[in-house]
């Protein structure tokens, strides 16, 4: 069964699409469809935007997930709740999390009204626009380590909860530090969570749609939207397949460079 699930969801979809952008119109196997990619006026923001928010936005969320689980584990009371309420995104769509942010930071949002009643503006700012390519780029940022943080909070927690206490108690017998023991002790038994964290968010990040087209639509370029957009306003599924084998092939290198960098020896799990 997962092998049958496996080739009709997975294998089969992907064999069409890398079909269909190396082909052109009359079915010849050609780079057309990569040429027109790279040709189209959207494309160098496109690819630019997406990496500048995968450098920014996975960082970020780490970090703070990283900061959060530590948190959660010295809590002797109320762990339960505090996890439930920092994973409340997880069951937010990505449209319905861009949503959100948009009523906060539109020109009538809760933002501006915040500002104008503190007198820090005098009147409504727009931060969405064209106009204002890091503001919508901030903007964008916060909303997403606001929605997806909690994907790698979860993934940490998990590994956190298999590392033995007598590895921190013995650090800390030793004298080492709460930094010294963060460091010495607890990154390196998290390396296999972290792998899966980081593979599991870049690969997301480098697919972030729903959240830019909310926001600021067509404003801030990103890979993907310029996918969605040679498939449903231009109707040309071959530079749209052309963009999604691009996502694919960028999406299997760094799971790679992830699985190299963070690999497990065997005699460390020995």
């Amino acid at each position: 069964p997962s092998a049958l699930f496996m080739l009709v969801l997975f294998a089969w979809p992907l064999a069409e699409a890398v079909g269909i952008a190396f082909t052109d119109g009359s079915g010849v196997w050609s780079l057309q469809n990569f040429r027109a990619m790279a040709d189209d006026l959207n494309f160098t923001d496109a690819a630019r935007n997406t990496v500048l928010l995968v450098i920014v936005v996975v960082p970020l969320q780490l970090a703070l997930a990283l900061a959060l689980a530590t948190l959660l584990g010295n809590l002797h009371r109320g762990r339960d709740i505090h996890l439930y309420v920092w994973t409340i995104p997880l069951g937010i769509s990505d449209l319905a999390a861009g949503i959100v942010w948009l009523a906060i930071m539109s020109e009538r949002g809760y933002l501006n009204t915040a500002l104008q009643a503190l007198g820090i503006i005098d009147g409504p700012a727009l931060w969405l626009s064209y106009e204002t390519p890091w503001a919508l780029f901030t903007a964008v940022v916060v909303a997403e380590v606001w929605r997806a943080t909690a994907i790698m909070l979860v993934i940490i927690v998990a590994g956190m909860q298999l590392i033995p206490k007598e590895y921190g108690e013995a650090a800390e017998v030793f004298g080492a530090t709460p930094w010294q023991r963060f460091v010495k002790v607890t990154l390196p038994s998290l390396k296999p969570s972290l792998q899966t964290a980081l593979i599991l968010r870049t690969i997301l990040a480098f697919e972030v749609f729903a959240v830019v087209v909310a926001l600021g639509g067509r404003n801030l370029p990103v890979l993907v939207g310029e996918a969605y957009a040679w498939q449903n306003d231009y109707q040309n599924s071959g530079v749209a397949s052309a963009y999604a084998v691009l996502i694919l092939a960028i999406s299997l290198a760094v799971t790679f460079f992830y699985l190299r960098v963070l690999r497990v020896r065997e005699e460390t799990l020995a």
